[in-house]
This record gives structure tokens, C-alpha cells and sequence, in this order.
């Protein structure tokens, strides 16, 4: 009797709905917040350890740690580069006049690019707005562009939006970057756009440091590795291998985003930025990027994070973009 009540259990929860992901945030002391999926930890935004906030470390599928841990952590065996790449973030060389790229820490002294730091400004939250947590999840702030002596340039709205589809988990990250004080003039840059830095292992090289990491950059014009780098896409994917797993994450960029489909500042040593801004940067033959915003106006930049299992095949990465399009 026993062993047909455990078989009709069995065969009703196939017949029944699986039960949908949940998501939690809660506020930091700090004036950031921890978004947890099903009760587990999935990524913090972090508002008060450099020039700009970001989210770190951001756990992706089969339990997979997929930012580098360096500068928040020293962890061995990890390349020791560019501290300004934290987590996943977004900068700028030149809004208005001031760097949010960079930080303190990018130039030692007397090192070569010391004279930014007199251009050193900051992206400081003001508040968040809005945080909901279910069957998905978001986080909506809005932060002040700051010159090198703290006084307002220009302002930014951004939406963090979490959800699991399938065996993926994704990230929307949707920027308006507002002239919301007087014209501003936004650069023509390699060094900006929304960037994550991929685990070390799972670069495709080591760069400086030399070494062959695991990993592989693809694009949606069928690019690859440091080929994809300066050209346009509508999406890119980074994957390789991780703690033994093989694992990845994608970039989509939506057809509603300021110059879709943007240029890509991807690198081989771990570096993945969609970089709308860069035109003539990144590719010499391009006209010059630089524009002026006019008080008032404003820019949108839309973009998907996917984390998934396999390579972009394995994750159906052009469906996925397809479905993300229509959004």
C-alpha cells in the first residue's frame, strides 16, 4: 500500500506545476541591498566601496561565482589587473568633463595615465525608489553624476531587474543617463559602457600575466575571441570553465538601446563592456561618437545579462535574443 501511495505522489508532482523561483532583498546597513533566490544568496549592490556602484560577487547557474573577485577580494591564482572593473558596473572616461571608468586605485603614482586623476568624478546613489522582490526581482535608483570636487553634472535612473527562465538566470539592466543640470558633452571612449569582469579561469587568456585560461567570446556575427573585440553585435557570450563547470554568461543588447547594436569592448583577459559610446575609439574608421546632450534630454541603454550552463549553443543564446528583442 505503501508503494503505490509513493507512486501516484510521484506521478502527480510530473502532472503538477513546478513551483516558481522566489526572489528576496533586503536593505545593507550600508544603503545598498542582497538579492536572494529561493532563499539563497544571488548578488549585492555594493554602494559604498569605490566611485560608482555595482553588483558582487553575482552567483550564476550550478551555484557558479561569475565576477572575479579582485579588487573587493584577494583571492589566489587571480589576475591582479585594472581595479576598476567591479563586478558588473557602468562607467565613462568623459561625462561632462569627469572619469567614472576609473578610480584612485587604476593609477599608481607617477604611473602612466596619473593625469586622470584630476578628472576623477564619481557615480554616487542618491536613492533607491524602488525594491520588489517574487517571482521576480528589482532594484530601481537613482544616482548623481559628480565632477572631481563633488558638485552634480548629471543624474541617471537605472532598473536591475531579476528572473530565472528555464535553466538560465538573467539580469536587465536598463541606464538613462539625463543632462538633468546644463549641456553635457558625452565622449567618444574605448573606456566605457556597462561591463561585467568574468572570472579568471574562465578568461580566454591571462593577458599581462601571460597563460591560457578556459574560456571562449563569441559573437552573434560569429566572431570570436579577440576578434569580437571594436565590432558591432546584438549579442556576445563569454563562457568557459569554472571550479570545474562549464558555464557562461551573455551580453544582449535591445534594439531600443542608444546605437544598437553597440561595439564591443570585449577582451581575451576578461573584460566584457558593450560600449555604445566608443565608435571612432574603438574603431578608426568610424566617425567621432562624441556627442552633446542638450539640458533635459537623455540617453537609454538596455541590456540582458544571461547566465546559463554550456556555450551559447548549449543555451540557445540566439533564441534568447530573439525572444528579448520583442521586449
Amino acid at each position: 500500500m505503501k508503494f503505490y501511495s509513493l507512486l501516484f505522489t510521484a506521478a502527480l508532482s510530473l502532472l503538477l506545476p513546478s513551483q516558481a523561483a522566489l526572489f528576496s532583498i533586503e536593505k545593507t546597513p550600508t544603503g545598498g541591498a542582497i538579492v536572494k533566490l529561493d532563499g539563497n544568496f544571488l548578488t549585492e549592490l555594493v554602494v559604498d566601496q569605490a566611485n560608482k556602484t555595482y553588483l558582487w560577487p553575482i552567483i550564476g547557474t550550478s551555484g557558479v561565482t561569475m565576477t572575479r573577485a579582485y579588487p573587493m577580494k584577494t583571492v589566489e591564482g587571480e589576475q591582479h589587473d585594472h581595479p576598476h572593473h567591479r563586478g558588473l558596473c557602468f562607467g565613462h572616461e568623459n561625462i561632462a568633463g569627469y572619469d567614472t571608468w576609473a578610480e584612485a586605485a587604476t593609477f599608481p603614482a607617477g604611473g602612466k595615465g596619473a593625469a586622470r586623476l584630476e578628472h576623477l568624478g564619481a557615480i554616487k546613489l542618491r536613492e533607491i525608489t524602488e525594491l520588489k522582490g517574487g517571482e521576480t526581482a528589482v532594484i530601481k535608483t537613482v544616482s548623481d553624476y559628480l565632477d572631481a570636487k563633488g558638485k552634480k553634472t548629471s543624474e541617471e535612473i537605472r532598473k536591475y531587474t531579476f528572473a530565472v527562465k528555464g535553466a538560465t538566470r538573467l539580469i536587465d539592466v536598463d541606464i538613462e543617463i539625463i543632462a538633468s543640470e546644463a549641456d553635457i558633452l558625452v565622449d567618444d571612449k574605448k573606456d566605457a559602457g556597462l561591463s561585467i569582469r568574468v572570472p579568471t579561469e574562465m578568461a580566454v587568456d591571462r593577458g599581462k600575466e601571460g597563460g591560457k585560461g578556459t574560456g571562449h567570446i563569441i559573437s552573434s556575427e560569429g566572431l570570436t575571441d579577440e576578434s569580437a573585440w571594436g565590432q558591432r553585435a546584438t549579442w556576445v557570450d563569454y563562457h568557459g570553465t569554472v571550479g570545474g563547470k562549464s558555464v557562461g554568461v551573455a551580453m544582449l543588447n535591445h534594439p531600443s538601446s542608444f546605437r544598437h547594436p553597440t561595439p564591443w569592448h570585449v577582451r581575451t583577459y576578461g573584460l566584457f563592456t558593450a560600449n555604445a559610446f566608443g565608435t571612432k575609439s574603438l574603431d578608426p574608421k568610424s566617425e567621432n561618437g562624441a556627442i552633446t546632450l542638450k539640458k533635459g534630454d537623455k540617453i537609454s541603454l538596455r541590456h540582458r545579462f544571461i547566465f546559463h550552463d554550456g556555450d551559447e549553443k548549449d543555451a540557445h543564446i540566439a533564441e534568447a535574443y530573439a525572444d528579448y528583442a520583442k521586449k
